[in-house]
Order: structure tokens, then C-alpha cells, then sequence
């Protein structure tokens, strides 16, 4: 006999898969960031001092969790919408609704879930305008991107992003209960990262996808050179060295909102 937590592993490793949980990472490595940053502003716009300066941990926690069950319903979601799509790319075969690990209405439910839960915790634990825009953000995500521009234009990754960029300004509105123009600011730097980021990896599965700042801006320039003269071009290399770029920017950001080192833009 089969014991039940042999039974309950796969299903969870399933589950935990539609989440998506690499794609959150990258999304937390960005939101705290810009939490440390609103609360510096905060203090700095009061008249405190610019010295070293930390929000509640508790805040931070409340709203990583809130934000990470935002994601996970965001992707989730996707994984429905997109499981035809997924069934034909070598990329995505093994996605759990693919293999038929989580029947699609389970799927659907859990994927819904997360969102209401949420916007709840959100709601209880930070703010309401950061509630409301995680739960804009997941509409945007898949209504949007997801149902229509991914299957309608070439152009999806670049106004679909957006939803991406939305971490840093729920991060801000949960401290600040705003979105100041540094959040937009943050908003805009990771809005034009995206589209190499995602596009360098395109590149490298295009057969797939046929069948369904200065540094990091002259690399790419590079591979779309490369490209355009036919010689040979190294897509997973820009696609590596993009989260390096981001992540390092990011940390450098969390650094000087808590050390005070430099003036707010």
C-alpha cells in the first residue's frame, strides 16, 4: 500500500510548478528594493534623517508573501490559458497541466484562489491601493498579455511586460500608500529590460516558438547586430547576463536606500 505522503509529493511538486516559482524570484529580488527605497523617501521627505534606514520587517514579509501569491496566480492562470501552446513547444512539455498531473479545473480553482487570497492578505496586512494593484496587475497578466496580445502580436513580451514591472510599485504603495515617480522610475528600467531579456531566449527555442542601462543595452545592440549581418550569436549569453544586470542593479538600489550613501534621484 501507497502511503499518503508518497501520494501527496508529486501533487504538490505539480502544483507548486504551475506557480512558476524561478519566474517569483526574480520578482521578490525586485520588490524589496524598492520597499527600502519608498521608505528612505518617506523619511527624507518628513524632514528624518538620510542616514540608514530600515521599513517593518513585518511589512516587508506581508507584502513579499502577498506579492509572491499574486504571482503564483498570475502564472498559474497562464499554465490554463496557455496549455495548448505549452503542449507543442519542447520548452514546456512537461508542465503539469501538459502531462496531466492537475486536471484544468483544479488548476483554474487554485489559480483563482491565490488571487483572492491575495488581494486579502494584501489588503489586511499593507494597504488597499496595494492590493488593488496586485490584483489589477494578475487581470493585466492574463486577460491582456496572456488572451490577447500573446497570440495576436510579436509585439506581446514588450506591453505585456508591464505586468512584470508592477512588483516595484506594489512594493512602494505598501509603504508609502502612493506610487511616487521613483516607482514609475523603477517601473521604466525593468519595462526595457524585459524585451531583450525574454527575446534572447526566444531566440534560443525559435524553432518552439515557431511551432506554437548601458552595459546590458550594448549587448544587446550586439546579438541585434549579430544577427542582422548572419554571423554567429550567442542569445543564452544575453539571456544569463541579463538577470546578473538586474539583480546587481537592484541589490545596489536596496543598498543605498538602507546605508544613505546618495541623494533620491
Amino acid at each position: 500500500m501507497v502511503s499518503a505522503p508518497v501520494r501527496i509529493r508529486p501533487a504538490f511538486r505539480a502544483y507548486l510548478a504551475l506557480t512558476k516559482p524561478r519566474v517569483i524570484e526574480l520578482l521578490l529580488v525586485t520588490t524589496v528594493p524598492a520597499m527600502l527605497l519608498a521608505y528612505r523617501w518617506t523619511v527624507v521627505s518628513s524632514g528624518g534623517s538620510s542616514g540608514p534606514a530600515l521599513p517593518d520587517p513585518w511589512l516587508m514579509l506581508a507584502t513579499l508573501v502577498g506579492g509572491s501569491m499574486a504571482a503564483a496566480s498570475a502564472n498559474t492562470l497562464n499554465c490554463v490559458v496557455d496549455a495548448d501552446i505549452d503542449a507543442v513547444m519542447k520548452r514546456t512539455r512537461a508542465r503539469p497541466l501538459v502531462r496531466h498531473q492537475v486536471p484544468v479545473r483544479s488548476a483554474l480553482v487554485f489559480g483563482l484562489s491565490l488571487g483572492v487570497l491575495s488581494f486579502g492578505w494584501l489588503l489586511l496586512t499593507t494597504n488597499a491601493l496595494a492590493a488593488v494593484l496586485a490584483v489589477a496587475t494578475i487581470a493585466f497578466y492574463v486577460l491582456v498579455y496572456t488572451l490577447v496580445l500573446k497570440r495576436r502580436t510579436a509585439q506581446n513580451i514588450v506591453w505585456g511586460g508591464a505586468a512584470g514591472c508592477m512588483p516595484v510599485v506594489i512594493g512602494w504603495a505598501a509603504v508609502t500608500g502612493s506610487v511616487g515617480w521613483p516607482a514609475l522610475i523603477m517601473f521604466g528600467v525593468i519595462f526595457f529590460w524585459t524585451p531583450p531579456h525574454f527575446w534572447s531566449l526566444a531566440m534560443r527555442f525559435r524553432d518552439d516558438y515557431a511551432a506554437a542601462g548601458g552595459w546590458f543595452l550594448l549587448m544587446a545592440h550586439g546579438l541585434h547586430r549579430a544577427v542582422r549581418r548572419g554571423e554567429a550569436a550567442r542569445p543564452m549569453r544575453l539571456f544569463h547576463l541579463s538577470n546578473s544586470y538586474l539583480t546587481a542593479l537592484f541589490v545596489a538600489i536596496a543598498v543605498d536606500a538602507v546605508l544613505g550613501l546618495g541623494p533620491l534621484f
